[in-house]
């Protein structure tokens, strides 16, 4: 018998419909229920592609004597972290606070204020290394609460009092050109030098870093060489290892060990547009043709697996199929030589690291490709029949609901990569995209967050989607001259800058007239995608330089002054702001070209689209809509750049040598 989880937009919110757990969905109804029983609130926060939500799932939600002692003592509410961020915020801190740690899925108890006075993530349906099973957990909070209540609520109101507080905004300051150099130096000193990357295990994407070393690298200074070395370096050996997918394309959430061998299986619709951007920021730089070989796989797989039918992007593939991690993306030798033959098997078990041991689970690896074939024909027919192969094994589970944000990211990611490869049609994509959210999120002047089959969810746009969603249509201004995304980006702006500031220049991550929760959330830091105050400010700086809003750099400029101390002291955790703070410092350079259509007008924008720390605007001719484009008047009538800052523009030039080496000065 389902419950009331069967009726929700959220994907995860379903898969736990058929629980014997009496779900709510969070909302007032929850805690008046929780207030007329005098019991204490159990919520748990995951998302559907999370492997140890399901694990939790099956183990005690779908149990029947725990869902019969969850059921008696506690009101239950299940939450979506990717659509209400905001709760999964507040809590996640607490979690933090009381744990150490955090991770999903969450387990937190509240009271009927919704104060947390116990925490923590996965626990166990029978004791194991130490921690409590989770029916003891439930036993003893259930003691606790009916026992001791008066040291419960005390406990719950100290943790509210801790909660909202961040270090990271406490002193502020210009980040300027010696504290990104600085942010480098402090990078090389973390750097992974045996496998690239930063840290140990588990190993995530550096995706924001890289982003900012990129910029960095172009900016001639003397931590350029290093910066472009940690990029170089990070990227061939995640495409090179099982986190990138080396049959359909595509990078996995993260890596279980520090050398990029197994991932965690799930793919997500952020990482995989962060990591196309980076790659093909890679390949304008280098012209490396292992990086446009994963923008070209990426944009397939992204196409193929997370493209929905009304022309958005879906969230996530999930990290197992009939409930085993991985099964989808794993290999034996035998099975390699069941596809291929004795003869290819055995060169393709060679060649992509599939041992007799596994490097995975119950002797199956992952495929990895550590060095190039020498037979490239031979690779990609082999490859191709293992793709087909795989084909007929059970597909993993898509999350198909389209988040504001992570379409933002994906919008830009395909509008660059369509710009530095040559690939319209990857701009139609992005645009494609781009008319669906816009037409479904935005409604009566506002953001939802998330939709599903061309619905648009109930909960409102936090500030990561303004952001993110902003910057994307900006990517679409560079990549089509079209003014209408300008003005979008331009809504979206407006409302972020309103309702969103908070009173020392940065920004809040809910709006003023959010739902009020125990606290107003505010992360500065970067996590698996940017900040929303990162995001927002990135996107103010590129308004800014089409526009010449001088008001929109100075709110950006107001932002990132807040994150200095973080900025100083956790440089890995502030990509996306260090990323804006290297286009402030370049300027950044706006470029305009303007002229009639032919081999001329590409010459020029292929080396425009190729410029670090740049706002590129191609355009047929001087009347457009678009600030930056307005009086640009092409030079006898051929195809002319123009090279500016602030608005103010150097010498206009015909040849790619001439904008070249304006570029270079």
């Amino acid at each position: 018998m389902a419950n009331r989880l069967a009726n929700a937009t959220s994907p995860y919110l379903q898969q736990h419909a058929g629980n014997p757990v009496d779900w709510w969905e969070w909302g007032p109804e929850a805690f008046e229920e929780a207030r007329r029983r005098d019991a204490p609130v159990l919520l748990s926060v995951g998302y559907a592609a999370c492997h140890w939500c399901h694990v939790m799932a099956h183990e005690s939600f779908e149990d029947e004597a725990t869902a019969a002692l969850m059921n008696e003592r506690f009101v239950n509410i299940k939450v979506d972290r990717e659509e209400r961020p905001d709760i999964d915020a507040v809590y996640m801190q607490a979690t933090v606070a009381l744990t150490g740690q955090g991770g999903w899925p969450m387990t937190v108890f509240v009271d009927h204020e919704g104060r947390p006075f116990f925490a923590g993530t996965y626990f166990p349906p029978t004791p194991r290394h130490g921690q409590s099973s989770f029916q003891q957990l439930l036993g003893a909070i259930d003691e606790a609460w009916q026992e001791r209540r008066g040291d419960v609520l005390d406990a719950a109101d100290r943790i509210r009092g801790h909660l909202g507080n961040d270090p990271a905004l406490e002193g502020a300051g210009v980040v300027g050109s010696d504290l990104l150099a600085a942010a480098v130096r402090a990078l090389a000193s973390a750097f992974d030098g045996q496998h690239a990357g930063f840290g140990g295990a588990p190993k995530f994407p550096p995706s924001m870093l890289l982003e900012f070393l990129l910029r960095h690298a172009a900016s001639g200074v003397e931590t350029s060489d290093v910066a472009l070395r940690m990029v170089a370096s990070t990227c061939e050996a995640m495409a090179r290892g099982g986190l990138y997918d080396q049959l359909g394309g595509g990078f996995a959430r993260y890596s279980v060990d520090p050398g990029w061998v197994v991932p965690h299986f799930e793919k997500m619709l952020y990482d995989n547009a962060q990591l196309l951007s980076a790659y093909a920021g890679l390949y304008a730089a280098t012209g490396d043709p292992l990086a446009e070989r994963v923008v070209r796989e990426t944009v397939a797989f992204v196409v193929r697996e997370l493209r929905t039918p009304e022309g958005a992007f879906a969230s996530a593939l999930d990290a197992d199929t009939d409930g085993v991690e991985g099964a989808f993306y794993a290999w034996t030798p035998a099975e390699l030589v069941e596809v291929l033959g004795e003869e290819d098997g055995a060169w393709a078990a060679s060649l992509s690291s599939v041992t007799p041991e596994g490097t995975f689970e119950h002797g199956s690896s992952t495929l990895q490709l550590r060095t190039d074939p020498d037979d490239v024909a031979r690779w990609e027919s082999v490859r191709g029949r293992l793709f087909e192969a795989r084909a007929r094994r059970t597909h993993p589970a898509r999350d198909d609901k389209v988040v504001a944000v992570w379409n933002g990211l994906m919008i830009g990611a395909l509008a660059r990569a369509g710009m530095v490869l040559g690939e319209p049609e990857w701009i139609d994509l992005a645009v494609s995209a781009a008319d669906l959210v816009w037409r479904v999120h935005w409604v009566d002047g506002r953001l939802r967050r998330a939709s599903r089959d061309g619905l648009a969810g109930n909960p409102a746009g936090v500030l990561d989607d303004y952001g993110c969603l902003a910057d994307g249509f900006i990517s679409l201004v560079e990549a089509t001259g079209d003014a209408r995304w300008l003005e979008r980006a331009g809504s979206l702006l407006s409302v972020a800058r309103q309702e969103f500031a908070a009173d020392d220049g940065g920004f809040h991550d809910t709006a003023s007239d959010a739902e009020q929760l125990i606290t107003r959330p505010r992360d500065p830091s970067d996590n698996a995608s940017p900040s929303g105050q990162a995001a927002l400010a990135h996107a103010l700086v590129r308004w800014s330089a089409l526009t010449g809003d001088t008001d929109a750099r100075a709110t950006a400029e107001a932002a990132l002054a807040t994150v200095r101390r973080l900025v100083e002291r956790a440089p890995r955790f502030a990509g996306w702001s260090l990323a804006t703070a290297e286009l402030l410092a370049a300027g950044p350079r706006e470029i305009a070209v303007v002229g009639p259509a032919g081999p001329e007008r590409d010459a020029l924008e292929s080396v425009a689209r190729r410029a670090a720390s740049a706002v590129t605007v191609v355009a047929e001719g001087p009347d457009s809509a678009i600030p930056l484009l307005a009086d640009r008047t092409p030079l006898e009538g051929r195809a002319t750049a123009y090279v500016c800052r602030g608005m103010v523009c150097d010498r206009p030039v015909t040849t790619v040598g001439e904008l070249e080496e304006l570029l270079r000065a």
